[in-house]
């Protein structure tokens, strides 16, 4: 079995997630993980899904050729490797909206070598004070070398120059 991963992204209509799973369907492929989400009146996704090896090629081409439908797909081949020594975190954030808290944490992130597993964020308005609040969720996969209690000092010692709280847990 081929395992792809495709992005989607296309004007926010009913049918679209109908178009690209169908695509997949008439190939014998199956569908394994996605995340898909309406912003700003686009609708973007990624999937992750497996097909049969002898229809990987004329699935990618399927699917590249939804966008005559209105839907832009990228697809790529993965045999990626599990980490089976990982450990993985959940950081919560929140904090006046500000440019560059996602810059700045996710730096921080790439020097202690920890990768974004999966990441949330979005504005709220803020309570009594009017403006916005930014919240942010990510699950981070570590290396199990990595300290936890040092990831956590960095984030803590950014969190306050940003003037955000940030919670760290083992996931």
């Amino acid at each position: 079995m081929a395992t792809l991963v495709l992005t989607a992204l296309g004007d926010d209509r009913p049918g679209l997630v109908a178009a690209i799973s169908g695509a997949i369907s008439a190939r014998g492929g199956s569908w394994e993980q996605s995340h898909f989400s309406e912003l700003a009146g686009k609708f973007a996704g990624i999937v992750v899904l497996s097909a049969p090896d002898p229809e990987a090629d004329a699935l990618r081409a399927d699917l590249l050729a939804l966008e005559e439908q209105g839907v832009h797909v990228e697809v790529e081949r993965t045999d990626a490797p599990v980490d089976e020594d990982a450990v993985t975190f959940e950081l919560e954030l929140v904090g006046a909206d500000r440019p560059g808290i996602i810059s700045e944490i996710s730096a921080l992130l790439a020097a202690h070598r920890v990768s974004i597993e999966d990441l949330v964020t979005e504005l709220v308005d803020a309570p009594m004070a009017g403006g916005k609040i930014f919240e942010a969720r990510a699950v981070l996969v570590a290396p199990e070398s990595a300290s936890a209690d040092g990831l956590r000092e960095a984030l803590e010692s950014l969190a306050d120059r940003l003037m955000v709280d940030v919670h760290l847990s083992l996931d």
